[in-house]
Protein backbone atom coordinates (compact mmCIF):
# COMPACT_ATOMS: atom_id res chain seq x y z
CA UNK A 1 0.00 0.00 0.00
CA UNK A 2 1.40 3.36 -0.74
CA UNK A 3 -0.17 5.82 1.64
CA UNK A 4 0.98 9.69 1.75
CA UNK A 5 -1.21 9.77 4.85
CA UNK A 6 -2.00 7.98 8.00
CA UNK A 7 -3.69 9.06 10.94
CA UNK A 8 -4.77 6.57 14.26
CA UNK A 9 -7.96 8.11 15.22
CA UNK A 10 -9.87 6.65 18.99
CA UNK A 11 -13.52 5.83 18.60
CA UNK A 12 -15.23 8.08 21.54
CA UNK A 13 -18.96 9.30 22.27
CA UNK A 14 -19.78 11.74 24.89
CA UNK A 15 -23.77 11.02 25.41
CA UNK A 16 -24.49 9.86 21.87
CA UNK A 17 -22.49 12.32 20.27
CA UNK A 18 -19.20 11.38 17.96
CA UNK A 19 -16.09 12.90 18.68
CA UNK A 20 -13.22 10.72 17.16
CA UNK A 21 -9.91 11.82 18.44
CA UNK A 22 -6.69 11.53 16.75
CA UNK A 23 -4.21 10.54 18.59
CA UNK A 24 -1.55 9.57 16.08
CA UNK A 25 0.04 11.01 12.99
CA UNK A 26 -1.35 14.52 13.57
CA UNK A 27 0.81 17.05 11.01
CA UNK A 28 2.40 20.30 12.34
CA UNK A 29 0.12 22.80 11.80
CA UNK A 30 1.65 26.73 11.76
CA UNK A 31 0.41 28.73 14.67
CA UNK A 32 1.89 30.11 17.28
CA UNK A 33 -1.73 29.43 19.65
CA UNK A 34 -4.46 26.86 19.53
CA UNK A 35 -6.56 30.00 17.34
CA UNK A 36 -3.65 31.15 14.98
CA UNK A 37 -3.91 27.41 14.23
CA UNK A 38 -7.77 27.03 14.09
CA UNK A 39 -7.71 30.21 11.62
CA UNK A 40 -4.75 28.28 9.31
CA UNK A 41 -7.34 25.61 9.05
CA UNK A 42 -9.95 27.49 8.05
CA UNK A 43 -8.69 30.05 5.96
CA UNK A 44 -5.04 28.79 4.58
CA UNK A 45 -5.17 25.24 4.14
CA UNK A 46 -8.24 22.60 5.21
CA UNK A 47 -7.61 19.66 3.51
CA UNK A 48 -6.47 18.01 6.57
CA UNK A 49 -10.27 18.84 7.92
CA UNK A 50 -11.84 17.98 4.41
CA UNK A 51 -9.75 14.16 4.44
CA UNK A 52 -10.91 13.43 7.89
CA UNK A 53 -15.00 14.90 8.23
CA UNK A 54 -16.14 14.38 4.36
CA UNK A 55 -16.77 11.30 2.62
CA UNK A 56 -15.65 8.82 1.46
CA UNK A 57 -13.79 8.28 4.54
CA UNK A 58 -16.18 9.86 6.37
CA UNK A 59 -19.98 10.33 7.24
CA UNK A 60 -22.37 12.96 8.33
CA UNK A 61 -22.28 12.65 11.92
CA UNK A 62 -19.96 13.62 14.97
CA UNK A 63 -17.00 15.77 15.05
CA UNK A 64 -13.10 14.90 15.16
CA UNK A 65 -11.01 16.27 17.21
CA UNK A 66 -7.07 16.72 16.35
CA UNK A 67 -4.80 16.46 19.34
CA UNK A 68 -2.20 18.97 19.33
CA UNK A 69 1.03 19.90 21.61
CA UNK A 70 -0.42 22.41 24.15
CA UNK A 71 0.93 26.21 23.37
CA UNK A 72 0.23 27.17 27.09
CA UNK A 73 2.94 25.74 29.67
CA UNK A 74 0.02 24.91 31.90
CA UNK A 75 -1.97 22.94 30.06
CA UNK A 76 -1.37 18.62 29.47
CA UNK A 77 -2.64 18.64 25.84
CA UNK A 78 -4.17 21.14 23.21
CA UNK A 79 -7.02 20.22 20.85
CA UNK A 80 -9.13 21.31 17.60
CA UNK A 81 -12.84 20.64 16.57
CA UNK A 82 -12.85 19.08 13.49
CA UNK A 83 -16.62 19.61 11.25
CA UNK A 84 -17.83 19.37 7.94
CA UNK A 85 -17.82 22.89 7.84
CA UNK A 86 -15.01 24.31 9.54
CA UNK A 87 -12.94 23.96 12.28
CA UNK A 88 -14.17 25.08 15.63
CA UNK A 89 -12.68 26.69 18.93
CA UNK A 90 -14.94 24.95 21.51
CA UNK A 91 -17.45 22.35 22.19
CA UNK A 92 -18.06 20.78 25.68
CA UNK A 93 -18.80 17.28 24.57
CA UNK A 94 -15.47 16.82 22.10
CA UNK A 95 -13.59 18.31 25.44
CA UNK A 96 -15.10 15.39 27.25
CA UNK A 97 -14.52 12.85 24.47
CA UNK A 98 -10.51 14.55 24.28
CA UNK A 99 -10.52 13.91 28.02
CA UNK A 100 -11.78 10.33 28.18
CA UNK A 101 -9.22 9.49 25.52
CA UNK A 102 -6.41 10.95 26.49
CA UNK A 103 -6.80 8.90 29.87
CA UNK A 104 -8.18 5.53 28.77
CA UNK A 105 -5.67 5.35 26.07
CA UNK A 106 -2.61 6.30 29.13
CA UNK A 107 -1.50 9.58 26.92
CA UNK A 108 -1.75 11.48 30.54
CA UNK A 109 -1.54 8.88 33.15
CA UNK A 110 -4.89 8.34 34.96
CA UNK A 111 -5.37 8.54 38.67
CA UNK A 112 -7.40 7.20 40.40
CA UNK A 113 -10.29 8.34 41.91
CA UNK A 114 -9.78 11.63 40.03
CA UNK A 115 -7.54 13.13 37.47
CA UNK A 116 -7.54 16.77 36.57
CA UNK A 117 -6.61 17.72 32.91
CA UNK A 118 -5.69 20.88 31.41
CA UNK A 119 -7.34 21.30 27.76
CA UNK A 120 -5.51 24.18 25.24
CA UNK A 121 -8.50 25.29 22.94
CA UNK A 122 -8.71 27.95 20.45
CA UNK A 123 -11.15 29.58 22.93
CA UNK A 124 -8.54 29.10 26.04
CA UNK A 125 -8.13 26.63 28.83
CA UNK A 126 -10.86 23.94 29.97
CA UNK A 127 -9.88 22.43 33.10
CA UNK A 128 -12.03 18.65 33.01
CA UNK A 129 -11.91 16.99 36.43
CA UNK A 130 -11.91 13.05 35.58
CA UNK A 131 -13.79 10.63 38.22
CA UNK A 132 -12.12 7.48 37.43
CA UNK A 133 -11.92 3.99 38.55
CA UNK A 134 -10.67 0.51 37.18
CA UNK A 135 -9.12 1.92 34.86
CA UNK A 136 -12.01 3.80 33.58
CA UNK A 137 -12.77 7.08 33.06
CA UNK A 138 -17.01 7.35 34.58
CA UNK A 139 -17.87 10.89 34.12
CA UNK A 140 -15.64 14.14 33.67
CA UNK A 141 -16.21 17.60 35.22
CA UNK A 142 -15.40 20.77 32.67
CA UNK A 143 -14.78 24.05 34.08
CA UNK A 144 -15.62 25.79 31.05
CA UNK A 145 -14.38 29.54 29.32
CA UNK A 146 -15.88 32.53 30.50
CA UNK A 147 -19.52 32.72 28.83
CA UNK A 148 -21.43 36.20 28.38
CA UNK A 149 -24.57 37.25 26.28
CA UNK A 150 -24.14 39.68 23.47
CA UNK A 151 -27.64 40.40 23.06
CA UNK A 152 -31.18 39.42 24.19
CA UNK A 153 -34.49 39.57 22.66
CA UNK A 154 -32.87 40.32 19.41
CA UNK A 155 -35.71 40.04 16.60
CA UNK A 156 -35.64 39.38 13.12
CA UNK A 157 -38.15 38.77 10.23
CA UNK A 158 -38.25 35.42 8.29
CA UNK A 159 -39.97 34.41 5.24
CA UNK A 160 -41.38 31.13 6.78
CA UNK A 161 -42.16 32.19 10.56
CA UNK A 162 -42.89 35.64 10.57
CA UNK A 163 -40.68 37.82 13.36
CA UNK A 164 -38.76 35.60 15.61
CA UNK A 165 -36.67 36.94 18.79
CA UNK A 166 -33.85 35.25 19.81
CA UNK A 167 -30.25 35.66 22.17
CA UNK A 168 -27.06 35.84 21.11
CA UNK A 169 -24.59 34.22 23.81
CA UNK A 170 -21.50 32.84 23.73
CA UNK A 171 -19.99 29.76 25.31
CA UNK A 172 -16.83 29.05 23.80
CA UNK A 173 -18.29 29.81 20.40
CA UNK A 174 -21.21 32.35 19.39
CA UNK A 175 -25.02 30.90 19.69
CA UNK A 176 -28.14 32.32 18.61
CA UNK A 177 -30.80 30.78 21.03
CA UNK A 178 -34.19 29.81 19.84
CA UNK A 179 -37.28 28.92 21.94
CA UNK A 180 -38.85 25.95 19.94
CA UNK A 181 -41.98 26.45 19.83
CA UNK A 182 -41.51 29.74 17.24
CA UNK A 183 -40.64 27.60 14.29
CA UNK A 184 -43.55 25.43 14.96
CA UNK A 185 -42.08 21.88 16.09
CA UNK A 186 -40.95 20.08 19.21
CA UNK A 187 -37.38 18.63 20.03
CA UNK A 188 -37.91 15.35 19.28
CA UNK A 189 -36.33 12.59 17.39
CA UNK A 190 -38.89 12.75 14.43
CA UNK A 191 -38.55 16.18 14.19
CA UNK A 192 -34.41 16.32 13.52
CA UNK A 193 -35.02 17.19 9.90
CA UNK A 194 -37.16 19.80 10.50
CA UNK A 195 -35.28 21.35 13.17
CA UNK A 196 -32.06 21.16 10.89
CA UNK A 197 -34.10 22.80 7.90
CA UNK A 198 -34.89 25.67 10.71
CA UNK A 199 -31.58 26.20 12.24
CA UNK A 200 -29.61 26.50 9.13
CA UNK A 201 -31.99 28.88 7.51
CA UNK A 202 -31.94 31.13 10.60
CA UNK A 203 -28.12 31.06 10.77
CA UNK A 204 -28.04 32.17 7.37
CA UNK A 205 -30.33 34.81 7.69
CA UNK A 206 -28.84 35.83 11.53
CA UNK A 207 -25.11 36.18 10.39
CA UNK A 208 -26.30 38.16 7.56
CA UNK A 209 -27.81 40.84 9.27
CA UNK A 210 -25.25 41.15 12.51
CA UNK A 211 -21.38 40.50 12.63
CA UNK A 212 -20.38 38.93 16.01
CA UNK A 213 -16.59 38.81 16.52
CA UNK A 214 -15.03 37.93 20.32
CA UNK A 215 -13.64 41.10 22.27
CA UNK A 216 -10.55 39.58 22.69
CA UNK A 217 -10.03 36.45 20.52
CA UNK A 218 -10.88 37.68 16.85
CA UNK A 219 -10.30 34.27 15.25
CA UNK A 220 -13.49 33.58 16.95
CA UNK A 221 -16.58 35.32 14.93
CA UNK A 222 -20.01 34.54 13.50
CA UNK A 223 -22.80 32.92 14.72
CA UNK A 224 -21.58 29.23 14.69
CA UNK A 225 -24.98 27.24 16.12
CA UNK A 226 -28.41 27.98 16.30
CA UNK A 227 -29.41 26.32 19.52
CA UNK A 228 -33.74 25.45 19.81
CA UNK A 229 -34.25 25.32 23.58
CA UNK A 230 -37.74 24.20 25.38
CA UNK A 231 -38.62 23.25 28.71
CA UNK A 232 -40.17 19.48 29.04
CA UNK A 233 -42.95 18.79 31.84
CA UNK A 234 -40.22 17.72 34.40
CA UNK A 235 -38.95 21.03 34.50
CA UNK A 236 -35.22 19.62 32.29
CA UNK A 237 -34.32 22.26 29.71
CA UNK A 238 -34.24 20.52 26.55
CA UNK A 239 -32.03 21.33 23.61
CA UNK A 240 -31.08 20.88 19.85
CA UNK A 241 -28.39 22.61 18.56
CA UNK A 242 -28.29 22.35 14.50
CA UNK A 243 -25.24 21.71 12.82
CA UNK A 244 -24.11 22.60 9.40
CA UNK A 245 -24.91 21.25 6.74
CA UNK A 246 -27.40 19.32 8.11
CA UNK A 247 -27.73 17.50 11.73
CA UNK A 248 -28.31 17.80 15.09
CA UNK A 249 -26.09 17.48 18.06
CA UNK A 250 -27.00 14.15 19.30
CA UNK A 251 -25.46 15.75 23.17
CA UNK A 252 -27.16 18.25 25.11
CA UNK A 253 -24.49 20.49 23.69
CA UNK A 254 -21.68 22.32 26.27
CA UNK A 255 -20.95 25.68 24.85
CA UNK A 256 -24.73 25.81 23.53
CA UNK A 257 -25.44 24.72 27.31
CA UNK A 258 -22.75 27.27 28.69
CA UNK A 259 -23.79 30.11 26.42
CA UNK A 260 -27.52 29.17 27.69
CA UNK A 261 -26.72 29.42 31.18
CA UNK A 262 -25.20 33.30 30.49
CA UNK A 263 -28.42 34.19 29.06
CA UNK A 264 -30.16 33.22 32.65
CA UNK A 265 -27.76 34.71 34.39
CA UNK A 266 -28.46 38.15 33.03
CA UNK A 267 -31.89 38.16 32.81
CA UNK A 268 -31.47 37.34 37.02
CA UNK A 269 -33.00 33.48 36.57
CA UNK A 270 -29.66 31.21 37.59
CA UNK A 271 -26.80 32.49 40.16
CA UNK A 272 -23.56 31.38 41.37
CA UNK A 273 -23.88 28.28 42.62
CA UNK A 274 -26.54 26.90 40.94
CA UNK A 275 -27.14 23.80 38.65
CA UNK A 276 -29.62 22.36 36.67
CA UNK A 277 -29.82 19.60 34.24
CA UNK A 278 -30.37 19.72 30.38
CA UNK A 279 -31.75 16.69 28.03
CA UNK A 280 -30.73 16.37 24.19
CA UNK A 281 -32.62 14.98 21.72
CA UNK A 282 -32.24 11.74 22.13
CA UNK A 283 -32.55 11.74 26.09
CA UNK A 284 -28.99 12.20 27.31
CA UNK A 285 -28.21 14.46 29.79
CA UNK A 286 -25.64 16.56 31.00
CA UNK A 287 -25.99 18.27 34.08
CA UNK A 288 -24.84 22.37 34.21
CA UNK A 289 -23.40 24.32 36.56
CA UNK A 290 -22.88 28.12 37.26
CA UNK A 291 -19.33 28.17 39.27
CA UNK A 292 -18.49 31.87 39.20
CA UNK A 293 -18.98 35.57 38.25
CA UNK A 294 -16.25 37.07 35.80
CA UNK A 295 -15.60 39.64 32.94
CA UNK A 296 -14.72 39.56 29.38
CA UNK A 297 -13.17 43.13 28.15
CA UNK A 298 -15.31 45.12 30.62
CA UNK A 299 -18.69 43.04 30.28
CA UNK A 300 -20.04 40.47 32.50
CA UNK A 301 -19.74 36.95 32.54
CA UNK A 302 -20.24 33.75 34.02
CA UNK A 303 -17.60 30.57 34.62
CA UNK A 304 -19.69 27.68 33.38
CA UNK A 305 -19.32 23.56 34.70
CA UNK A 306 -20.99 20.62 32.69
CA UNK A 307 -20.63 17.39 33.70
CA UNK A 308 -21.06 14.13 31.38
CA UNK A 309 -19.51 10.91 30.54
CA UNK A 310 -17.98 9.52 27.55
CA UNK A 311 -17.23 6.44 26.11
CA UNK A 312 -14.59 4.75 23.95
CA UNK A 313 -15.86 2.32 21.24
CA UNK A 314 -12.91 1.77 18.55
CA UNK A 315 -10.06 2.51 17.56
CA UNK A 316 -8.98 2.82 13.67
CA UNK A 317 -6.15 4.15 10.77
CA UNK A 318 -7.18 6.01 7.96
CA UNK A 319 -5.68 6.87 5.38
CA UNK A 320 -5.01 8.28 1.92
CA UNK A 321 -4.08 6.43 -1.23
CA UNK A 322 -1.70 9.16 -3.41
CA UNK A 323 -3.48 8.17 -6.01
CA UNK A 324 -7.03 8.40 -4.90
CA UNK A 325 -9.39 11.60 -7.50
CA UNK A 326 -11.19 11.67 -4.27
CA UNK A 327 -8.70 13.02 -1.69
CA UNK A 328 -10.46 16.29 -1.31
CA UNK A 329 -13.50 14.84 -0.04
CA UNK A 330 -17.30 15.24 -1.24
CA UNK A 331 -20.73 15.67 0.97
CA UNK A 332 -24.26 13.81 -0.87
CA UNK A 333 -27.80 16.01 -0.02
CA UNK A 334 -29.31 12.57 -0.09
CA UNK A 335 -27.84 12.11 3.71
CA UNK A 336 -25.97 14.94 4.99
CA UNK A 337 -29.18 17.43 3.91
CA UNK A 338 -29.62 19.94 0.77
CA UNK A 339 -26.48 22.40 2.48
CA UNK A 340 -24.11 19.46 1.17
CA UNK A 341 -24.23 21.39 -2.31
CA UNK A 342 -22.56 23.85 -0.99
CA UNK A 343 -19.59 21.58 0.48
CA UNK A 344 -18.16 21.18 -3.59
Amino acid sequence: MRWKRTIQLLDVHCEGEIGKVAIGGVPKIPGNTIAEQLNHINTVDDSLRRFLCLEPRAAATGSVNLLVPAKRPEADAGFIILQADQAHASSGSNSICVTTALLESGIVEMKEPETVVILDTAAGLVKATATCRDGRCEKVKLTMVPSFVEALDVEIDTPHWGRVRFDISYGGIFYALVDVDQVGTKIEKANARALVDAGMALKDLINKSMKVVHPEIPEISGIAYVMFRDRDPDGLVRTATTMWPGRVDRSPCGTGNSANLATLHARGLAKVGDTFRSRSIIGSEFEVGLAAETEVAGRKAIIPTITGRGWTFGLHQIALDPTDPLANGFAMTDTWGPQAGEIG
